[in-house]
């Protein structure tokens, strides 16, 4: 008989002496996590809402309701109402407590509810009545999709998914706005999914023209709104870039997207997507280190000689946008309308007129969000719409003061910036008119108070262990 090999393990020799190895069960630990797999989560509901809200064109909304709404409107109402049930339980995940970006999105609720009220106290015309009611809706779908974020995405991971679910999806509308810019091909004409319909709106035509060149919109409502959101995701698609490198994963498929959301910018061919990105990189250059600016304007300078190259005259015509600014037509439209505005603001100072009721071609346009807003929502509608974004912002920068972690230092930086771009190109057009540009702002919002819980999480002390054997440990979140 041969002696068993040494080292074999008691398995080795009970198979050496012919004997039958007994049947195994491993120990099982009661105080071991047990490891579960990933399932649906607020995170996921909140990316399939990201997809909706950018890549389904803008146009389109569900067949058969009273109400036009368009599919990432109802994912959002839903979001609100899973957010809402989520908070009778303590076993969903939900997390619970204050926090500054809750309280802030309560106050804009609460004070927007007090102006749809003073709107309904007194007689409104139908159609007025009807887009108050409207607004309201998609008021209540843009918080739910906040307080989704903010309360049910929980730590960086899910929270990466989210953000890198808006980049790609940002990338995607980038080669579909390139399309259009190029090649004059419009492929919104033929994503017409079942069970949606045109919103019938006049004027909604995704290529436009400036200046010899086709003015995009991608699958947004407006060349201005396409050009905005991009400048608002240029700096997330970056953040996953350079630290994907940094931490020597691969990061060509991040700078893809980053260049290919860089060319949706330029395609727009709009003013305010060039000063939308210009804030971005104030904010970013401030804080950024000396050698990552360095990388920065190095690649800037790359890309626009590419542009240079690529689309002989589009550099002129943005430059040109700016230097003739004293003389063009859609500057002068802008400001020619603010002795209506002042007018209109004076009869009701306080809680406007109500909110979605002063539209074209009814009433006299406002391209100009800060003058809409005075003009529906009064003071307190105004406050509350800069008193977001301003909250947001703070808290980033409070995150990025406390943390010692460089990628959440960097990710709060970003998001500081992608908030001021709101405040910033209010100013060139009604920002709040356009859904997609609006809803990526709250779930920006709530971005910042999901990145406020991971880092705090990590401050807290780790759970005391129980004693004795057979103990169960309870895991409050």
């Amino acid at each position: 008989m041969e002696a068993p090999r040494e080292g074999a393990g008691w398995r080795g020799r009970l198979m050496a002496l012919g004997r039958r190895e007994p049947s195994f069960r491993p120990r099982v630990d009661p105080l071991a996590e047990p490891r579960l797999r990933q399932r649906a989560d607020a995170a996921t509901l909140v990316a399939l809402f990201v997809v909706a809200q950018l890549v389904i064109p803008a146009r389109l909304v569900l067949r058969g309701l009273p109400i036009s709404l368009t599919p990432a409107d109802l994912l959002g109402l839903f979001l609100l109402l899973c957010w809402l049930c989520a908070h009778f339980t303590t076993t969903l995940g939900a997390a619970k407590g204050r926090l500054p970006i809750r309280t802030a999105l309560f106050v804009y609720g609460v004070g927007h509810l007090i102006i749809y009220g003073y709107t309904t106290l007194s007689y409104l015309p139908k159609d007025e009545l009807n887009l108050a009611d409207h607004s309201a809706v998609l008021i209540a779908a843009n918080l739910g999709v906040a307080l989704a974020v903010c309360d049910g995405v929980r730590g960086r991971g899910r929270l990466d998914l989210v953000l890198k679910t808006v980049v790609v999806s940002g990338a995607v509308i980038s080669v579909i706005g390139g399309l259009q810019f190029v090649f004059g091909l419009d492929l919104t004409r033929y994503m017409v999914l079942p069970g949606l319909r045109p919103t019938g709106v006049e004027g909604v035509e995704a290529v436009l023209g400036r200046s010899d060149f086709n003015r995009v919109a991608s699958t947004m409502g407006h060349p201005i709104e396409f050009g905005v959101v991009c400048s608002m995701l240029l700096p997330i698609a970056a953040h996953y870039g350079f630290h994907a490198r940094d931490r020597g994963q691969p990061a060509g498929r991040w700078w893809l997207c980053t260049g290919l959301i860089a060319g949706g910018l330029m395609f727009s061919v709009s003013r305010s997507a060039v000063l939308g990105v210009a804030s971005v990189a104030l904010v970013l250059f401030l804080g950024w280190p000396h050698r990552r600016r360095l990388q920065a304007m190095a690649a800037t300078v790359v890309f626009l000689v590419g542009i240079k190259v690529l689309v002989p005259g589009l550099l002129g015509t943005l430059f040109n946008l700016f230097a003739t600014i004293g003389s063009d037509d859609s500057v002068r439209f802008r400001t020619h309308d603010y002795s209506w505005a002042l007018a209109e603001i004076g009869r009701r100072p306080l809680l406007g007129r109500g909110v979605g009721t002063w539209y074209a071609p009814k009433h006299q346009v406002f391209d100009n969000q800060y003058l809409l807003t005075l003009v529906e929502a009064g003071a307190l509608g105004l406050a509350l719409f800069v008193g977001i974004a301003l909250c947001g912002m703070t808290v980033a920068l409070m995150i990025r003061a406390r943390s010692t972690d460089a990628r959440d230092r960097n990710l709060a930086l970003t998001l500081t910036g992608c908030l001021l771009v709101p405040l910033v190109c209010a100013a060139t057009f009604d920002l709040l008119s356009y859904p997609g540009v609006t809803a990526l702002m709250f779930l920006l919002v709530g971005a910042v108070g999901a990145l406020l819980r991971a880092t705090r999480d990590e401050s807290l002390p780790p759970p005391a262990q129980p004693q004795g054997r057979g103990a169960t440990v309870e895991v409050m979140r």
